[in-house]
């Protein structure tokens, strides 16, 4: 809140008083009174400031969130309900003056004050309950992976990150029992989707049953396509159990190879996914030996698929971070060139 008052007095004679004094002032009060618009100036500030704050605040979230996950802590979600910002702008002006009769010293005085509040109110909501629960724990559904991957993100990430089973082969992140051959193979059934997606040789559909029901089909493209694409499909279908004359497949949830014409998925859940983001922590090697932080297995490394990113961890805070937060005495950063 910010508040001023100014009030002035004058020995002058009352009418030279007046003329010099009294009217520019009470001009600019006037003016500043009746033509100054608070609203429409703060609209554009203020819209682009709390949109700026949230990005920043739930990425800081996201952040610690995953740095809790790599020590077993508990993550929290917190979101901002509402935001409702009244701002208040209050002015006014007095004037006096007193005429002594016979010749004396006439006075005159000439006071202005405002007043400007700004009082935002913002709101949060703790993300806790059955609804989240179940949210965070169930499975992600098949097709809303899949549908990245039409929306051009990358497929070996999506798919590294999201789902644990493709038509009978494991994420070697889920466990690091998973045969040698059978990582190997996961691994290049994403390098080769990916570049698939690049050259667009493979999509989805979504078709209607008699029953009404959805089915979402993935098909992939044989015409016009270079022999080298032609024959990475074809690896694809070797490397996945599916006949070399299969174009269409249907996407099916299930943690076992399924007939000729499924593709099956097993998915994770957005905490499993979480957890293994988590794994691009890297955490003070002393932590893993006392017990605070959670191993990670340590796989070959000709099979080792790297995260997106990393997060390093310091004693000083970085000069250079996409974003950092606090955790256990020590800065947790992305660097913004990652």
């Amino acid at each position: 809140m910010i508040a001023r008052t100014v009030h002035i007095q004058s020995a002058l004679p009352f009418h030279c008083a007046f003329r010099r004094l009294t009217l520019p002032w009470l001009s600019s009060i006037l003016i500043f009174h009746g033509c100054h618009h608070v609203g429409p100036g703060t609209l554009v500030r203020d819209r682009f400031d709390y949109s700026e704050s949230i990005a920043q605040s739930w990425k800081e979230q996201t952040l610690l969130n995953l740095v809790k996950l790599r020590y077993m802590d508990l993550p929290v979600f917190l979101d901002v309900g509402q935001i409702v910002s009244g701002y208040t702008l209050e002015s006014s002006a007095d004037l006096s003056g007193s005429i002594v009769w016979p010749r004396a010293a006439d006075a005159v005085g000439v006071g202005s004050s405002w007043r400007f509040t700004d009082r935002p109110t913002i709101t949060y909501t703790p993300l806790t309950g059955e609804s989240f629960l179940r949210s965070l724990i169930a499975p992600i559904p098949p097709m809303s992976v899949f549908y990245l991957l039409q929306s051009g993100y990358p497929a070996d990430f999506v798919l590294g990150l999201a789902i644990s089973n493709l038509n009978g082969l494991r994420n070697p992140l889920t466990t690091s029992a998973v045969p040698r051959d059978r990582v190997q193979d996961f691994g290049r059934v994403l390098e080769l989707l990916r570049d698939l997606q690049v050259h667009g040789a493979f999509g989805l559909r979504v078709e209607i049953g008699t029953a009404k029901e959805e089915s979402v089909i993935l098909f992939f493209r044989a015409d016009n396509l270079p022999e080298p694409i032609v024959a990475k499909i074809n690896e694809v279908r070797s490397l996945l159990g599916i006949p070399q004359d299969r174009t269409r497949l249907r996407l099916v949830y299930s943690p076992v190879r399924g007939g000729p014409d499924e593709l099956t998925v097993q998915t994770r859940s957005v905490l499993q996914s979480l957890l293994a983001l988590s794994g691009a922590v890297e955490v003070p090697r002393v932590h893993v030996e006392e017990g605070r932080a959670v191993p990670l297995p340590d796989p070959d490394p000709e099979t080792k698929r790297t995260l997106a990113f990393s997060i390093h961890s310091g004693k000083e805070r970085p000069a250079d971070a996409f974003v950092v937060v606090p955790y256990r005495n020590l800065w947790y950063w992305i660097d913004d060139t990652d």
